[in-house]
């Protein structure tokens, strides 16, 4: 009898260790230090480096280690910052100063700022077009740049409200979320004329926002704890699945089938696509408060969030009288998770 309960503790342990090398964990948290908020960070899965936004500057590290490479300093409110693949450049939206930075990706220094719309927030490279295309959330515009020649190539209209992050399905479609109408719109990469407007009901408030160029799937997360898969062909939407409060950002990674919601309450929702027409939660992980956007590293399948230690929140007054709790200075953090 001692034998046969001795070899089920050993089976029981076998399928915990399993259990917990299948989930998703912390892998490694920085503290990256300062002061100031934060937005977009993305990862250059090739070049092994990590892009974050940190106020009026960018910090840039190694995506294997957290070692710091350098930082990218005299910006006005940064909100995203990206490699663009195939050159030797990245660029940086800066949202006081309605610019952007193209910069030199071995020196860090800066090559050229360029005009856009007011408050340019996310931006997305299109292989289709060979274009950066930059979202500016204040006059729902879309400026489009040739990052190599150093010059912006065309303006879209969107029209709407609240012009958030966007997705490219590589075939000439650019995906726009809009917050505040709580719809996506759809334009030509190259003709840069709109084709499409839906709605993303019951999905309130869009923000992040992903693409599946397989199924031709959209995954868009709203601001009423839902995460929306849309048809990226005709914008019916085909299933819905439950998240955490706050999220602001959310990844697809196509080998995985799995669509990483972040969401600034301190928890990433794992969303796995199952079909075309389904799909799953199928964990949760934990995170830390604040860690609202998210990155994915194509290489290792791990994800990145940012954010900060909070003290408490200053007492309410009547210009104020929800006020938000004050960051910790020196707190700014990387938290890289993976399986």
């Amino acid at each position: 009898m001692k034998k046969i309960i001795y070899a089920m503790a050993v089976v029981m342990t076998i399928i915990q260790l399993a259990q917990a090398q299948s989930r998703y964990h912390l892998i490694k948290k920085t503290v990256i230090g300062g002061e100031g908020g934060w937005d977009y960070l993305s990862v250059d899965s090739e070049n092994r480096r990590l892009y974050i936004s940190h106020s009026t500057q960018v910090e840039v590290l190694n995506a294997d280690t957290h070692e710091k490479i350098g930082v990218i300093t005299g910006l006005k409110g940064v909100h995203g910052v990206i490699a663009v693949p195939g050159t030797d450049r990245g660029i940086i939206t800066s949202g006081r100063s309605s610019t952007v930075t193209i910069f030199d990706l071995k020196t860090l220094k800066p090559i050229v700022e360029l005009p856009t719309g007011k408050n340019p927030d996310a931006l997305i490279y299109d292989s289709f077009s060979k274009h950066v295309f930059v979202f500016n959330h204040s006059d729902v515009t879309a400026t489009a740049i040739d990052a190599t020649a150093g010059k912006v190539v065309g303006t879209v209209n969107v029209d709407g409200k609240g012009l958030e992050a966007g997705a490219s399905d590589g075939k000439g479609n650019i995906y726009l979320n809009l917050e505040e109408s709580s719809e996506i719109a759809v334009f030509d990469a190259r003709t840069l004329k709109m084709k499409s407007r839906w709605k993303t009901a019951p999905g309130e408030e869009p923000t992040g926002l992903a693409i599946d160029t397989h199924t031709k799937r959209l995954f868009s997360v709203c601001g009423n704890e839902l995460l929306m898969m849309l048809d990226a062909e005709n914008g019916k939407v085909i299933a819905q699945a439950a998240i955490g409060k706050h999220s602001d950002g959310v990844v697809f990674d196509p080998e995985t089938k799995l669509a990483f919601s972040s969401n600034g309450e301190g928890s990433i929702t794992v969303v796995k696509e199952t079909s075309a027409d389904k799909i799953e939660i199928v964990e949760t992980i934990k995170t830390e408060r604040g860690a609202r956007t998210i990155a994915l590293d194509s290489k290792t399948h791990h994800v990145f969030v940012i954010t900060a230690q909070y003290g408490p929140a200053p007492a309410p007054t009547a210009e104020n009288p929800e006020p938000r709790p004050k960051v910790v200075p020196g707190t700014f953090m990387v938290l890289e998770y993976g399986k």
